[in-house]
């Protein structure tokens, strides 16, 4: 369920102490927020939040990615479930409208370990849909709490294991040769708490040339030591040994096939190949009601291999390892004899990533012409403290400094030592306030930053050699946001947020021959209007409703070719967006699911000289939940995506070359599966 807004504190205003996990049956005042990095229930938050629960994230869901879970969420615009060697376009405000492969600009956590790396990349090929519990979303700058790329935040919280223990297999097949099989455990065990999910998918794409598999594994181990102290352990593989990339077409093509892929991605067998495995640390410890400590520690081993269009450096390959680690501390106590909350804390991560590029001769892997080694190391320092100064009204200030180090090591000398190094640091400030009159309703308004360095692929210089771009330089965002977060009654909740974003320095891409470039736009602006909706006019049935307006536009921009883009629109972000969902469940188990989005015009270039139509795409899904025989539990469940049959782009390239910018999605396509669940010990209760 998408959490608008929550029930409130009786007697004012609350300052949040530690608190335990939601449940699946929890009410609305109970859903407890952490990509906040102190446990705070969502009124309490002077910031546009949204949360996700496991219905809408598991039930009846194909899980094919993450923009399924996400799509009602207001103020996030995610592009290209179907070509997985691309990943998904996750956008938050405009945050990551740029990417043309992985996630730029919104920081992702998973089980608080961080997804996103120390120079800003981030991927959503590990995250596990069949065991996630929870998804929240920051909605704007949070770089006071995470620094790097945090336009934005997305928090996934995987399943606890229930305290029966259970098995349960899950089988889903759909159009396109889409196989999904799941095997999943949970339970506890004394002080041990465990859940385990294995997942295999194969997919034949809608478009030739867009084959893929995977393969995932993901772990949560959870050993109360004491009452006061909890250590967790995160485990998770990736295999995708198959993610192919039909390429972007114009648009006579799209028209005339859109199940056609570009024949040159044809041609040298565009792709990418990849293994992950992430190990993760989490410790937790409570002194009492007033402090608490927080430690992690992760690594990450990631193998890639990729094949692009073209022959010069048209192959990439690179080993990665990610290592880091962060500590904090809460302090829940009184200042000048108010209810006060302070949190200080310390992250390190390091990325050393071993990359090689060769050409690529028609998909065949040709000779070296690039080999260094890529070190991002980023050391954060925050602090932010909430104060009740009065029992309606409360103010936050938070501080952060990052410092990142990019080095490279150029061991190709043939063509000269490319070699470079370079710092970047910054500090990111934030202040808030909330005021709650009534019970019912919370006004707040914030100030709030980020900055957003370039990635070691987006310092690649014009020229193909080896280093440093020396004329990127970081992205800086500020952001302005008054709103208010309610409910209405028992059974209505609501949320509205206005903001204007100035960003200085914004990165952008352009496409160079197959291979994206990036440059400074001087100065953009962003202004928008978020609004959600929530009813449950009687028992079983669920009205939601979700507005994005933005006016997104390049405020000083002259392209390094000297193009004047100045007054014209930030392509890649649609001016409207609205969703609406309708949701009934009989008492019997049965519930059905159909939602309509409309996403409004928007441009592919910055020149805005290709405007991008509007279209809506509507979703059914339905089945019958927790249909119990003895200790059995069978779940079967089908869909139909785009219902009516909508043409559409599943993404829109920004700025390719060629006028291929387009990657149609699928007509109307059904999925279905079944779901069976053995809990033991039932019987004998």
């Amino acid at each position: 369920m998408i959490i608008a807004a929550m029930a409130y504190a009786a007697g004012g205003l609350a300052v949040a102490a530690p608190s335990d996990s939601a449940t699946d049956s929890a009410e609305l005042d109970e859903i407890v927020v952490r990509a906040t990095r102190m446990d705070k229930r969502i009124n309490e938050i002077p910031a546009a939040i949204s949360v996700v629960t496991k219905d809408d994230i598991q039930r009846g869901s194909q899980q094919l990615a993450l923009d399924e879970s996400l799509a009602g969420v207001p103020g996030v615009f995610i592009q290209d479930r179907y070509n997985f060697s691309r990943d998904l376009r996750i956008a938050i405000r405009g945050f990551g409208a740029r990417s043309s492969f992985g996630i730029r600009g919104v920081k992702i956590i998973v089980d608080g370990i961080p997804e996103s790396l120390p120079d800003g990349q981030g991927q959503s090929d590990a995250i596990d849909l069949g065991s996630t519990q929870q998804i929240e979303v920051i909605r704007g700058p949070s770089s006071s709490l995470y620094g790097n790329a945090s336009g934005g935040v997305i928090n996934v919280t995987s399943e606890r294991g229930p305290a029966i223990p259970f098995v349960e297999t899950r089988l889903s097949v759909g159009a396109f040769d889409f196989n999904q099989m799941q095997l999943k455990v949970g339970g506890e065990s004394g002080r041990l708490n465990y859940l385990v999910n294995i997942s295999k998918m194969e997919f034949d794409g809608y478009r030739a040339h867009s084959e893929a598999e995977n393969t995932l594994l993901n772990g949560r181990f959870t050993f109360a030591i004491d009452d006061e102290s909890e250590l967790g352990i995160v485990l998770n593989a990736t295999d995708q040994p198959v993610a192919k990339d039909p390429g972007g077409i114009d648009l006579a093509q799209a028209q005339a096939d859109p199940t056609s892929a570009r024949q040159r991605n044809v041609d040298f067998d565009t792709g990418e190949v990849l293994e992950q495995q992430r190990f993760g640390l989490t410790y937790k410890k409570s002194f009492g009601e007033r402090h608490e400590i927080r430690l992690r520690n992760h690594y990450v081993l990631r193998d890639f291999a990729n094949l692009l269009p073209f022959i010069g450096g048209g192959a990439t390959q690179f080993e990665r390892f990610f290592v880091g680690g962060g500590a904090s501390y809460a302090f829940y106590g009184d200042m000048w004899d108010r209810p006060n909350s302070l949190i200080v804390g310390l992250d390190v991560d390091r990325q050393d990533d071993d990359r090689q590029r060769y050409d690529n001769n028609m998909g065949v892997l040709g000779p070296l012409i690039a080999d260094q080694d890529e070190l991002v190391t980023n050391i954060g320092l925050f602090l932010q403290n909430e104060i009740a100064l009065a029992d309606d009204f409360a103010l936050t200030l938070g501080l952060r400094y990052d410092e990142i180090e990019y080095e490279v090591d150029d061991k190709f000398l043939s063509d000269g030592n490319d070699s470079a190094k370079r710092t970047l640091d910054e500090l990111s400030p934030m202040v808030a306030v909330l005021y709650s009159p009534v019970e019912s309703t919370s006004f707040y308004a914030t100030i709030s930053t980020a900055f957003e360095g370039p990635i070691t692929v987006e310092l690649t210089n014009p020229s193909g050699t080896g280093g440093f771009n020396p004329n990127i330089e970081p992205q800086l965002a500020t952001n302005y946001e008054v709103g208010v977060k309610g409910s209405l009654g028992q059974r209505n909740a609501y949320e509205l947020a206005l903001f204007t974003i100035d960003v200085e320095d914004e990165l952008i891409p352009f496409d160079l021959g197959g291979r994206d470039i990036y440059e400074n736009a001087g100065e953009s602006s962003r202004e928008g209007i978020e609004f959600a909706f929530m009813s449950e006019p009687i028992d079983g049935l669920s009205l939601r409703l979700a507005y994005t307006y933005s006016d997104f536009q390049f405020d000083k921009f002259v392209a390094d070719n000297g193009d004047d883009y100045s007054g014209n629109a930030i392509p890649g972000i649609p001016d409207n967006m609205l969703r609406g969902e309708v949701a009934y469940t009989h008492s019997s188990g049965f519930y059905g699911v159909i939602d309509a989005r409309n996403v409004g015009e928007f441009y592919a270039d910055n020149a805005n000289t290709v405007e991008i139509d509007s279209y809506t795409v509507v979703n059914l899904r339905a089945g019958v939940a927790d249909w119990q025989v003895g200790n059995w539990v069978l779940e079967p469940f089908f869909g139909i995506n785009n219902l009516t049959d909508e043409s559409y782009s599943a993404e829109i390239r920004i700025n390719a070359f060629g006028g291929r910018y387009y990657e149609p999605a699928p007509d109307r396509h059904l999925y279905g599966g079944l779901s069976i669940r053995y809990n033991f010990g039932i019987g004998e209760q």
